[in-house]
């Protein structure tokens, strides 16, 4: 009995799709309320110009309650929740119908089953991330101004509507997608490393356990045990996955935050100016925060999903 296969987030798409988004979009508002502030930290440390001196992660904490209170870890957060509910709709229903039609794909191949996972599950979160880019790009763009307003020289704002106001007078539209190739390659090979991570680890982890393969005559697994082999996984595929595209993001982050001057630097300008200040480390700026946020994130995120699937699948 393939155990590992019932339990790595291949559950039929077989749900009831009302019940599916209303709920999902409940419990994932939740889990976005409880890991924001590590996105905000992230952001501030990755943008902190030379002279600002607080380059860790628990001096950003400790100069944003000084300054702002509790408040200050949730700014931007407003937008943030307004566009992850449609984009997360889309991501979802682009990942699950992707990675059924992926592992069809991959089957006649005959390769090893955490193989199988791997890829189907890195085309599936690949092309997940490409379609809600359309969405996420312009709220990180206006959330992370909010987040860094008034910090290392940024300018500041009354709230989301205010900075996208400003960003479409000085560039149109297109100035919401600012570093939307960036975004792209940053999001899609991030959301392709932790899903192929995911479900490559799954059935490694199950098999470790003594479950899967041939034998027929294993007991299935408790839901505890389930649930603690979906979070290992959850935390392998946000270490594998920041470790990988934490420079991407630290250099998209800083083009999205620029001002409005005219003469914004181009992301070769910003990668010159990162290598000078901090050498090679200064594309690891925010690691900690970013592999904290994506194992954190990625581990609370699974087990609503699957817990979302289970609740909403329609029985046979």
């Amino acid at each position: 009995m393939d155990i590992a296969r019932c339990f790595d987030g291949i559950i039929s798409w077989r749900l009831d799709k009302r019940r599916f988004y209303i709920n999902g979009a409940g419990l994932f508002t939740g889990v976005t309320v409880a890991l924001y502030p590590v996105s905000v930290v992230k952001t501030r440390l990755q943008v902190a110009s030379k002279e600002i001196a607080e380059r860790s992660a628990f001096s950003v904490v400790k100069g944003i309650l000084k300054n702002d209170g509790v408040p200050g870890l949730y700014r931007g957060f407003g937008t943030v929740i307004t566009g992850a509910v449609p984009a997360r709709i889309i991501f979802l229903t682009a990942l699950e119908t992707t990675k059924i039609s992926a592992f069809k794909l991959v089957a006649p191949l005959e390769l090893s089953e955490p193989t199988q996972a791997a890829i189907a599950n890195g085309i599936a979160g690949m092309t997940a991330s490409l379609f809600s880019q359309a969405v996420f790009v312009p709220i990180d763009v206006v959330s992370q101004k909010l987040m860094v307003q008034g910090y290392s020289g940024h300018a500041t704002y009354t709230g989301g509507i205010d900075v996208a106001t400003k960003i479409i007078k000085s560039y149109g539209v297109r100035g919401l997608y600012r570093g939307f190739g960036l975004s792209v390659m940053t999001y899609s090979p991030s959301s392709a490393a932790w899903w192929a991570s995911y479900g490559s680890s799954q059935r490694v982890i199950w098999r470790f356990l003594g479950y899967g393969g041939d034998s027929d005559a294993t007991a299935a697994p408790s839901k505890s045990k389930i649930v603690m082999v979906q979070a290992a996984g959850g935390i392998i595929a946000g270490a594998t996955a920041s470790s990988i595209t934490t420079p991407l993001d630290t250099i998209k982050t800083r083009l999205q935050v620029m001002g409005h001057q005219e003469n914004r630097p181009s992301a070769k300008q910003v990668v010159k100016k990162l290598l000078a200040e901090d050498g090679w480390k200064g594309f690891y700026r925010g690691l900690g925060p970013r592999f904290f946020s994506m194992s954190a994130w990625g581990t609370s995120m699974i087990l609503t999903y699957e817990y979302l699937k289970r609740l909403c699948a329609i029985e046979d």
